[in-house]
């Protein structure tokens, strides 16, 4: 498989911006078709890219195409309506994060996984930053070695800012309605109130809950919600302890986004740019001080690539069969499920 021929299943904003525009310049895949339910939009998106074929639904895309992955950017409350739809080709997808926008949806998917025989990447792009994954390595290296000590602390802080600096310039629009769509049943465990508490939640905070899991390197359970909404506290499986602070101030025309990785005797510091922002990479800090010689700290130099175009070459790496997919439904699953703890310590419900 030289070159997988990706099929793509909306392109609006996100679609074309965080994930077509990346695709569509890879030279180790090629993106055949897409299907769209603006056909205008559709059109023109195709002609601006240089896709070869549109169609007006996933489902006739898929009747006509020979795909080989599918790359579907849609709201996260209709991945159970049209994740398990996709699945029926039998080949590998990507969707944005969340899994879904409830634990009992996003178990349905995994029942509709299981039965395709394929395998379903969840876009957690800033496991795809080249800082993040340079941070991760020498996490996993110090924790093999202990030259630090134990690992000790996780503290993520993700300050409200400009997530999109500028990512939308080259957008391309149309005037159509949006047509009618299906969409996903709510939670049977929640009222109204609390579902759009925890699907506010979900939709803000699922990439810190995700990350935090990713730089542990294990399960890790809440164990307090501050009742301001500010800060979520957690212990791993092995008794790290672990720290989300959601917007604890905001900025306007920055992203201040970053992890603190504490060992006994030093730390991995990680800091993201901006979700949408194009040809930076973050940056990572390493300090060192396990005594007998001179502390010294290290900012390594990183590659000129952004999370999000990495994130594409690991999809396509992945569906080439040369590295495992960077975070797949079933732990996507774990991420709705830490939500769901959250928001019952949080309100009670």
């Amino acid at each position: 498989m030289e070159r997988p021929r990706i099929g793509f299943v909306g392109v609006g904003g996100m679609g074309q911006c965080a994930h077509l525009r990346n695709y569509a310049s890879l030279p180790d895949c090629e993106v055949t078709a897409l299907a769209e339910l603006r056909p205008e939009l559709g059109k023109r998106v195709a002609q601006r890219y240089g896709v070869p074929r549109v169609y007006r639904d996933a489902e006739e895309m898929l009747a006509s195409e020979r795909l080989d992955a599918i790359v579907a950017s849609q709201p996260f409350t209709r991945h159970g309506v049209l994740v398990p739809e996709l699945l029926k080709a039998g080949v590998p997808i990507f969707t944005e994060k969340p899994l879904a926008g409830s634990v009992e949806v996003g178990q349905r998917i995994l029942d509709a996984l299981q039965a395709s025989g394929t395998w379903h990447m969840v876009g957690y792009h800033k496991r795809s930053d080249p800082a993040t994954m340079f941070a991760k390595a020498e996490i996993e290296r110090l924790k093999a070695t202990g030259e630090l000590g134990l690992m000790t602390y996780v503290r993520i802080i993700m300050p409200a800012g400009d997530w999109v600096a500028a990512g939308f310039t080259d957008l391309i629009g149309s005037d159509e309605p949006m047509p009618p769509i299906e969409w996903d049943p709510a939670p049977s465990d929640m009222d109204s109130e609390t579902y759009e508490r925890y699907s506010a939640f979900v939709n803000y905070y699922i990439h810190q809950v995700n990350l935090l899991r990713h730089l542990l390197g294990e399960p890790y359970s809440v164990t307090y919600a501050d009742p301001s909404g500010v800060m979520l506290a957690a212990t791993s499986a092995s008794g790290v302890c672990g720290v989300i602070e959601m917007s604890p101030y905001t900025t306007t025309i920055d992203w201040q986004e970053s992890a603190l990785v504490a060992f006994e005797h030093g730390y991995v510091k990680l800091t993201l740019p901006a979700p949408l922002a194009s040809n930076r990479p973050g940056a990572v800090e390493l300090l060192r001080d396990p005594g007998g010689k001179t502390p010294e700290t290290i900012v390594p130099m990183l590659p000129w690539v952004h999370a999000m175009r990495q994130q594409a070459i690991n999809f396509v790496r992945a569906v080439k069969g040369e590295g495992p997919p960077m975070c797949e439904a079933a732990e996507a699953l774990e991420d709705l499920l830490i939500a769901r703890e959250y928001i019952r310590l949080a309100t009670g419900k």
